[in-house]
């Protein structure tokens, strides 16, 4: 699902807000998420998952082109982890 598929599901289901005001709300979830992720803050929500940052060391990497060892630095990436009610929805059918 992408952000314009989101924004208009969600007009759908609230059809008293207009297309304009589920965009900006929906810009400042996502805004709140990322500037919290920003502060180093982990953002929970419950029964779908929780976002963190966490650090990744410096490595060496591979030029995919050449075949020649790159240094690559170490960085922050995003991390998501999957609520308990998310995984059991997506493992609901296979267990029956």
């Amino acid at each position: 699902m992408t952000k314009s598929e989101l924004i208009h599901k969600l007009g759908q289901q609230f059809t008293d807000l207009s297309l304009r005001t589920v965009e900006k709300a929906v810009d400042i979830v996502f805004s709140d998420i990322s500037q919290a992720l920003v502060k180093g803050n982990r953002v929970e929500l419950r029964g779908f998952g929780s976002f963190s940052v966490r650090y990744r060391e410096r490595r060496l990497g591979r030029n995919p082109r050449t075949g020649e060892k790159v240094e690559v630095a170490g960085k922050n990436v995003p991390f998501f982890k999957t609520g308990k009610g998310l995984r059991e929805r997506l493992n609901a059918s296979k267990g029956k």
